[in-house]
């Protein structure tokens, strides 16, 4: 009788579990505003690439896993890309004012973007807080399915995508900054 008291309880737990997973995922889109409207949460957390990407400056290369334990907004983006210039400054506000320990906005180059023409990219609009790496082969859009540019994944601290937004977006705005905050548990005072 044991056996079927313990599986019972496991199911609960599992069932109670998802429960609080999806309140969790209301409770996110609720706070969607503006551009934000545009951010869609998974039902379910979906897997990252493993694709390994280039760092900037010749640092080696990555793959997601390696920011496990932090939330993670990556931004696939071009030096080609009209609407990735339009974003990229808003990106640069929302590290700068949430950055750290907890969360990283992580921007990858996607295709064939040199080296010199990110840093001029970067330069010409005033971008110097964030990561200039490069998926030249497009090998990590390509395993998450990214057709378009300018897109954006929310990954959470265990390395799955749990959100994405297709196209431009203000990343400096309230809706985005509380969003930000509740995955990290950094709640606004």
């Amino acid at each position: 009788m044991r056996p079927v008291r313990s599986l019972i309880l496991y199911m609960a737990l599992l069932l109670s579990a998802n429960a609080a997973a999806a309140t969790d995922i209301a409770a996110l889109e609720a706070l969607r505003d503006g551009d934000m409207k545009k951010l869609s949460f998974h039902a379910e957390p979906q897997p990252a690439s493993t694709a390994e990407f280039q760092l900037a400056d010749d640092a080696g290369t990555a793959t997601l896993a390696d920011f496990r334990g932090k939330v993670i907004l990556l931004n696939f983006w071009a030096t080609w890309c009209a609407p990735c210039r339009k974003e990229m400054p808003a990106l640069q506000a929302l590290q700068t004012e949430l950055g750290g320990d907890r969360f990283q906005v992580l921007t990858l180059a996607t295709g064939r973007n040199s080296p010199d023409g990110i840093r001029k990219f970067f330069a010409e609009i005033g971008v110097t807080d964030l990561p200039r790496h490069q998926d030249p082969k497009q090998a990590v859009a390509r395993e998450m399915g990214v057709l378009g540019l300018p897109v954006s994944v929310l990954i959470d601290a265990e390395g799955n995508e749990i959100a994405r937004l297709i196209g431009d977006a203000d990343w400096n705005s309230d809706s985005a900054k509380e969003i930000i905050r509740r995955l990290t548990g950094d709640m606004a005072d």
